[in-house]
């Protein structure tokens, strides 16, 4: 079953329900999706998927936080309660042991020894952690490793 079937299935099974805020959340996914479909080649690949699901999740946490600091409680719970409804389709995240191991077991295969090779450290970890780890995290851990 492809990630698109499963949200399809989602779908229906929140609308029998009568579950309308996690019926918003999966709704938002799928649009997400059929967007990126007809803008590229069709299918959207699981990567791809990942992506779009990765980046409408970090969209509600950071919409929570502004609304937090706005002190309007009410909307900051929705966009909680759907940032947990499409956390549940992320993939399992890395530690941040685990990605420290990662960063240092690659800056090691790649003999990187100063910021100058920042760039060749980043381009093979996004690719081998995607979806896995934040990008954000990811540079921060490769700094302070090359810093070192």
């Amino acid at each position: 079953m492809s990630f698109t079937d499963k949200i399809n299935e989602d779908i229906k099974k929140a609308m029998l329900a009568k579950e309308k805020e996690k019926l918003a959340a999966l709704r938002d996914i799928k649009s997400k999706l059929l967007l990126e479909a007809t803008s590229g080649a069709g299918e959207v690949s699981e990567e791809a998927a990942m992506k779009i699901v990765m980046k409408l999740h970090k969209q509600r946490i950071e919409t929570y936080d502004i609304y937090i600091q706005q002190n309007r409680e009410d909307l900051a719970n929705e966009e909680l309660f759907q940032a947990k409804i499409i956390e549940a389709y992320l993939p399992k995240m890395l530690s941040e042991e685990e990605l420290l191991q990662e960063v240092k077991n690659t800056i090691n295969e790649l003999s990187a020894s100063s910021m100058q090779d920042l760039g060749k450290v980043m381009g093979v970890l996004s690719k081998k952690l995607a979806g896995k780890a934040d990008g954000k995290l990811i540079a921060d851990l490769v700094k302070q490793e090359l810093n070192k």
